[in-house]
């Protein structure tokens, strides 16, 4: 496959985000960058569509006080890591063995407490699944799941998500800077949203965000529904800590938690919290709030 990486000097002063990027290749060759910081129990920062580890820029710094060691890897085609150019290159299943192939083969992470937002969690929720199926459940000790899920085939999404497919689809070179600020409930400024739009500096670099909203399985053919519903065949029996911190301003995954809640038994009478005041990237808009939820439900 044709692969592009974004040049480091796009980089340069980012606001916020003074955090020097490790690398590690994934089962197939490509580059996934990833920040390591704090030393201690392992808090895995999984983002989603269309941001980078860049989001989780708030949250770090609590963590790393907190007494943990917190990897925030940037998904194949985002952030610093390799892009392949054609939206044919990206699949649900290739994006599950880039990850698993880095935090698994190269990073040996075990113990992990897993914190996942959007395509974060249908991810990292997959990650878990597969790991317990395959005899490594030592590799998560806790699972939070931040506005997101793990859709199998079966519910249409809302809306609201629906606008936001159809706009991704009909826009070769998507704002990513704005899409992350209309993901938001306070005002971003400028420089932090040209943060967002780093590492793209055209549209050749743009195949996987424009690739991603169509991977989510809605239907019962699509190819990830299989996968998905054995997903949820291992984590109805899931019993370690699993906690939902969403916030109360996004309109396309409210409510979501109460399907968690209900089929994951580890989920049960654990301290599951509303953020308020925060949208859909809650990172952005509650970073330093959702980082003391993890950091005082992981230490408890």
């Amino acid at each position: 496959m044709d692969v592009l990486r974004t040049p480091e000097d796009r980089f340069a002063d980012l606001p916020g985000f003074p955090y020097a990027p490790s690398y590690a290749q994934t089962s197939d060759g490509l580059r996934m960058a990833y920040v390591d910081e704090g030393s201690g129990p392992v808090v895995l920062l999984l983002h989603g569509e269309p941001s980078w580890s860049y989001l989780y820029r708030h949250m770090i710094p609590v963590l790393v006080n907190a007494g943990f060691r917190c990897v925030a890897p940037d998904l194949i085609g985002f952030g610093r890591s390799d892009k392949p150019t054609r939206l044919e290159d990206y699949t649900y299943e290739r994006h599950v063995e880039w990850l698993r192939s880095v935090l698994f083969d190269a990073l040996d992470l075990q113990d992990v407490t897993l914190v996942c937002q959007d395509w974060g969690g249908l991810l990292g929720l997959r990650l878990v699944a597969e790991a317990v199926a395959a005899g490594e459940g030592s590799r998560f000790a806790r699972v939070c799941a931040a506005n997101t899920g793990l859709p199998d085939g079966t519910r249409r999404l809302p809306d609201a998500w629906w606008q936001f497919r159809d706009f991704v689809v009909r826009t070769e070179d998507l704002p990513i800077g704005f899409l992350v600020a209309s993901g938001c409930a306070e005002p971003m400024a400028p420089e932090v949203q040209a943060a967002y739009d780093a590492p793209f500096p055209d549209a050749s670099y743009k195949a996987g965000a424009r690739a991603f909203p169509d991977l989510i399985p809605q239907d019962p053919d699509n190819p990830a529904t299989p996968d998905n519903q054995r997903a949820w065949e291992v984590l109805v029996g899931f019993g370690k800590p699993f906690l939902c911190a969403f916030s109360d301003k996004d309109p396309i995954t409210g409510g979501g938690e109460r399907m968690l809640i209900g089929k994951i038994p580890g989920a049960a009478g654990q301290p599951h919290t509303t953020i308020e005041g925060g949208g859909h990237f809650l990172q952005e808009d509650r970073g330093p709030e959702l980082a003391r939820v993890v950091a005082d439900w992981a230490r408890a």
